[in-house]
């Protein structure tokens, strides 16, 4: 674990320590007690976690947003402006809370970093935030601050000629260059594949059209921003080992939180299971730690929760796959249990601009997150019962279960967009990787789903 000791807590404290003011750091914050944090965008995990925060009395939490995947819900989704509601929340909050927080990638991050900005409180630069979740920008300034790390790529039109699809060199990865839970990120073999994956139903271009657009209101206020969002990046097919580096910016230094091993369903890019402790032997590991360090600084973010995801190749070099200027959610207690870490809290103090907290003995030796998929609109998995729930809790009382049922026209186009239907995730600790895989066993047979491992 990297954690290092926080220090001064002022921009004038760090001028007379001779120390440089990281660029996300606006004014001190003298916050309240409890703090006043305000939440956007919370969704499944944050909904499961905020009351136990809520309740030791150190904080108090304003929510505001909407779930982009439940409904009824994200029916908001077809008239939100990003900047109508920047407004009414800074005409709102202004002088009444202490620091701002999401978890949420898609518009929670960027909102925030809008209104931390306008209210003159601690996060991320919007700006260096916008070019992080913009594939193509990303990709741009990774070639510039750390070469080795990056992939061949090249920028097209989401309306690309089947003519400039020949011309293109395959196998490829296309994803867009702002999209969310890898919708339409796909491998493709053949320029008829290529073609085909990317024609689309009218309505679901609405539906994206109106997930690129917060992304693209914004950058219509940031003029370095060339590149607008009905594009995609294609990329050399990448294999190896991937994994998963989840830390915190804070007052400009880079704070490990935990690293886990993300291990996919055979033969797809779908993750199957998030888990830590990571199998990296210490070389790799520290060199994923320095990378992640050089990338954040590279890319201009210096204040903030953040995740980044590297493949490690046969010969041991490292390519990032993406940085995402957001605290991972999911993954937060497997860090806790493991580490020690709280992920929560560490991020809190981000956003308050306070000393970070000191990481607690691990109460477990292993823990992951389990991901239940099907890739068909055929297999049915069956969704536990009242009676399954109540065994899972009295069995496995830290066990945190999620469940994503689908069906009908919202089932096939995850499964069209996505390759596959999330139903399921599990987080769960145990003693040891082998008492990890004894639980998991036990909970596929008590609730009759696969148990890949």
């Amino acid at each position: 674990m990297v954690l290092k000791n926080a220090v001064p807590q002022t921009p004038g404290a760090l001028a007379a320590l001779g120390l440089p003011v990281a660029a996300g750091l606006r004014r001190p914050v003298l916050a309240s007690h409890p703090a006043r944090l305000l939440v956007l965008f919370g969704a499944d995990w944050d909904h499961r976690v905020l009351p136990d925060y809520n309740r030791t009395g150190c904080y108090r939490f304003h929510e505001h947003g909407f779930d982009l995947f439940r409904f009824p819900s994200n029916a908001q989704l077809m008239w939100f402006d990003i900047w109508r509601f920047v407004d009414r929340l800074v005409q709102r909050y202004r002088g009444r809370i202490d620091g701002v927080f999401s978890s949420n990638e898609q518009f929670g991050a960027l909102a925030s970093a809008l209104v931390a900005q306008r209210l003159h409180l601690p996060g991320p630069e919007p700006l260096a935030l916008l070019r992080t979740q913009h594939k193509h920008e990303a990709r741009q300034r990774l070639r510039q601050v750390a070469p080795e790390l990056c992939p061949d790529f090249e920028l097209i039109s989401c309306n690309i000629t089947p003519q400039q699809a020949r011309r293109l060199r395959y196998p490829l990865f296309v994803k867009p260059v702002k999209a969310t839970f890898s919708v339409l990120a796909r491998r493709c073999d053949t320029p008829e594949q290529l073609i085909g994956h990317l024609r689309l139903r009218r309505w679901e271009r609405h539906i994206l059209e109106r997930l690129i657009a917060p992304h693209e209101q914004a950058m219509a206020r940031y003029p370095q921003l060339a590149v607008d969002s009905h594009h995609l990046v294609v990329e050399e097919v990448i294999e190896g080992r991937q994994v998963n580096v989840d830390g915190v910016m804070h007052r400009g230094e880079f704070h490990l939180l935990g690293i886990s091993d993300e291990l996919t369903y055979p033969g797809t890019n779908a993750f199957m299971r998030f888990a830590c402790p990571d199998s990296l032997d210490a070389s790799t590991r520290s060199r994923i730690v320095a990378a992640s360090e050089r990338v954040l600084r590279g890319f201009g973010l210096a204040h903030g929760a953040m995740n980044l995801e590297f493949f490690v190749l046969r010969d041991g070099s490292l390519r990032l796959i993406e940085v995402n200027p957001r605290l991972a959610a999911q993954l937060a207690p497997l860090h806790e249990w493991v580490g020690g870490v709280d992920p929560y809290e560490m991020a809190f103090a981000v956003a308050l601009d306070r000393p970070l907290p000191t990481p607690r003995p691990a109460s477990f030796g292993a823990a992951a997150s389990f991901v239940w998929r099907r890739f068909n609109a055929e297999t049915c998995p069956r969704m536990p019962s009242s009676q399954d729930l109540q065994w899972l809790s009295r069995e496995f009382p830290q066990a945190r279960l999620e469940l994503y049922p689908k069906s009908g026209a919202s089932l096939a186009r995850e499964l069209r967009w996505l390759g596959s239907h999330r139903y399921a995730v599990l987080n769960m600790p145990a003693e040891d990787t082998a008492d990890l895989r004894d639980r998991y066993q036990r909970v596929c047979d008590r609730f009759g789903w696969p148990a890949p491992w």
